[in-house]
């Protein structure tokens, strides 16, 4: 879906008229007739309040332009349930719920992650745990909160 197709899909979903869509947001019911029609779209500003108003990551509110995946763990991040959040409560779209928690990561050593991925992630190939603990490593130290 389009940018302005998602922000009807939203309004509608939350029963609210162009009116009141604009009022939640602080802005003209004008305003958002023309984000619906799609000559305009929200500012980088806008879209920030409408994620936080209507609990949406941005990168939902642009039609999932981006595969968003955790930074920390490697995890897809498919739905906004999984996406973590900032103390305000603003979306964090480069960590995973079970990765980052208001404003805290919860990995804060690699290894610890790695021996967690060891306990928990499927061994189809039987490798060795040396094999797996260095797959793993390799895999982490790609990503920006294990970089060096």
């Amino acid at each position: 879906m389009e940018v302005h197709e998602i922000l009807k899909t939203l309004r509608e979903k939350n029963k609210l008229t162009q009116e009141e869509m604009a009022t939640r947001v602080n802005i003209t019911r004008q305003a958002v007739s023309r984000w619906e029609t799609g000559e305009t779209q929200p500012n980088p500003q806008m879209l920030k309040v409408l994620s936080r108003e209507f609990n949406v990551s941005i990168n939902t509110l642009l039609g999932s332009p981006r595969q968003l995946v955790c930074q920390c763990c490697g995890m897809p991040l498919n739905e906004d349930s999984m996406i973590s959040r900032e103390p305000d409560n603003s979306f964090n779209e480069d960590y995973c719920k079970w990765c980052y928690e208001n404003g805290n990561f919860i990995y804060t050593q690699k290894e610890s992650l790695v021996d967690f991925l060891l306990q928990h992630m499927p061994n189809p190939q039987n490798q060795s745990d040396d094999e797996r603990r260095q797959f793993f490593d390799n895999m982490l130290s790609q990503l920006k909160h294990w970089k060096a």
